[in-house]
């Protein structure tokens, strides 16, 4: 368009000079020269709007191409900026739970090692449950062998629970208790060699001869008939009574007294052995004896055994000089004492302490 208005321009201008009259030819040649400077620069002018049009429209193209190359970049860096962010997370989450996963097994671990050094005390410590339970059973023991033997003079008894203190000893896992064992077998060896007379066969002797007191016992023999009466004492009968006096005394005349009386000296001995008093024992043993050897009806030889019973049963000792006990009832006690001082003091199990990386 605009090489054509250019063009337009010049015809016109060339018609003018055409018909520009002679004498005012260099005026109209400079006006002429004038114009197609003026037409060149519109045309310049007008090519360079164009151009600058051009320019202008190419740069937009390229401006809104790279508006939407960028607006294109911008929307990829904000996908992957959410997609960075999800790995973060992801990553976040990762790492708390491989924390709690790590502070899980410190714990384990904290737990084991406390483990370790509970079965590593249990180990080491041999005084356990069952072991301190054979303990006291035979410090029990060794007690009432103990009082038995005090109380009753009763060394079978006391032999009898010093075997079992020693069982119960045996039975503990701690070799430190075989000095006590020792001792106990001394103490148990002193008292079997000052054995005292046994009891139960005493007192079932004693109560053998009670149970064949009615077959010693003889029936009194009849009385003498009496001479008949002179006349003095016819005469003075009814003022005077006389009567002869026997020197025998009420045991002799009466078998039934005779057995009461025999019985409860037996049953005074029997009593006087539970309770180991020898004097006693020995003292209705002699009251039976003379009971039994007073029986009106002579010595028959029921009667002559029962003597015999009653001097052996008298004959034995009754309780001869016994050891003194307690020895290895107070070794027993001090070496548990000094076990326990000397164990250390349980600590308790400790909660796992949380690790913080």
């Amino acid at each position: 368009m605009s090489d054509t208005s250019g063009d337009k321009g010049l015809s016109d201008t060339q018609s003018l000079v055409v018909h520009t009259p002679a004498a005012t030819a260099p005026r109209r040649g400079l006006l002429a020269l004038s114009m197609a400077l003026l037409a060149l620069l519109v045309a310049g002018w007008s090519a360079w709007r164009s151009h600058l049009a051009e320019r202008d429209r190419g740069a937009s193209e390229a401006v809104a191409q790279l508006a939407a190359q960028v607006d294109t970049i911008v929307q990829g860096s904000e996908q992957r900026r959410r997609d960075l962010d999800g790995l973060r997370a992801r990553f976040s989450d990762a790492d708390t739970v491989n924390k709690g996963l790590r502070e899980e097994l410190f714990g384990l671990g904290e737990r084991l090692r406390h483990v370790e050094d509970a079965v590593a005390h249990l180990a080491e410590q041999r005084l356990n449950g069952r072991d301190v339970l054979a303990l006291n059973e035979a410090e029990f023991l060794l007690v009432q062998a103990q009082e038995r033997l005090a109380l009753f003079h009763d060394a079978d008894a006391a032999i009898a629970a010093y075997r079992l203190a020693d069982a119960a000893l045996a039975a503990a896992e701690d070799p430190a208790f075989a000095t006590v064992r020792r001792t106990i077998d001394a103490e148990r060896a002193a008292l079997e060699a000052a054995r005292p007379a046994d009891l139960r066969a005493n007192f079932t002797a004693i109560e053998r001869l009670r149970a064949e007191l009615p077959a010693l016992v003889a029936v009194p023999t009849a009385a003498p008939t009496a001479a008949a009466p002179s006349g003095w004492r016819a005469w003075l009968a009814p003022f005077v009574r006389i009567s002869e006096v026997e020197a025998s005394s009420d045991a002799q005349r009466d078998p039934g007294i005779a057995q009461g009386l025999i019985a409860l000296d037996l049953r005074d001995a029997q009593a006087a052995l539970l309770a180991g008093d020898a004097a006693r024992y020995r003292a209705a043993l002699d009251r039976a004896r003379a009971g039994i050897a007073a029986l009106p009806a002579g010595q028959t030889p029921a009667q002559q055994a029962a003597l015999a019973a009653i001097d052996t049963l008298a004959g034995a000792p009754l309780a001869p000089a016994l050891p003194e006990l307690g020895s290895a009832l107070k070794e027993l006690r001090n070496l548990r004492a000094t076990r326990a001082l000397a164990a250390p003091a349980a600590a308790p199990v400790a909660a796992p302490t949380e690790h913080r990386s």
